[in-house]
């Protein structure tokens, strides 16, 4: 029996734009455009199809989330809206689908305010630290979570 295609929203929040030269001592040397490529890569032989967006703006990763109600599962990095978006956690649970919360460095062993995610108690779960790995380790949980595996 064929695979069903699953259609994944991955959103990048902000400042990860500036991914390869932002902080590489904390976010590591890779560019979003390479993070994207990897996930395209693995998405391209399991069946899955990625929609990509980054934003610096909170509306506009808001206004993402809702035009992405027919997708099957979202990645997020929300980057620093984690820790202060309420707005963003109502997003998530207007469109009720399962998100998988993923971070390049681990946040908890940096700054104390970090500790805190108002995404982490309605997600799947969350991968932290792995650098870029974590968004290929998140994107292949919420897909084995999406076909019961």
């Amino acid at each position: 029996m064929p695979v069903k295609k699953l259609t994944i929203q991955v959103v990048h929040g902000p400042n990860l734009n500036l991914l390869g030269s932002r902080e590489t001592s904390v976010y590591g040397k890779a560019t979003l455009a390479s993070i994207d490529a990897s996930l395209e890569k693995w998405a391209a032989k399991e069946s899955v199809a990625l929609n990509f967006f980054q934003s610096n703006h909170e509306g506009e990763i808001i206004d993402c989330l809702q035009r992405a109600s027919k997708c099957d599962g979202i990645l997020i990095n929300p980057a620093a809206l984690t820790h202060t978006s309420v707005g963003l956690r109502d997003a998530l649970l207007a469109i009720a689908k399962p998100v998988v919360e993923v971070h390049l460095s681990n946040v908890f062993a940096r700054e104390e305010f970090r500790h805190h995610s108002y995404i982490s108690g309605i997600a799947l779960g969350v991968v932290t630290g792995f650098g870029a790995q974590s968004y290929e380790l998140g994107l292949v949980a919420l897909a084995s979570h999406l076909r019961g595996k």
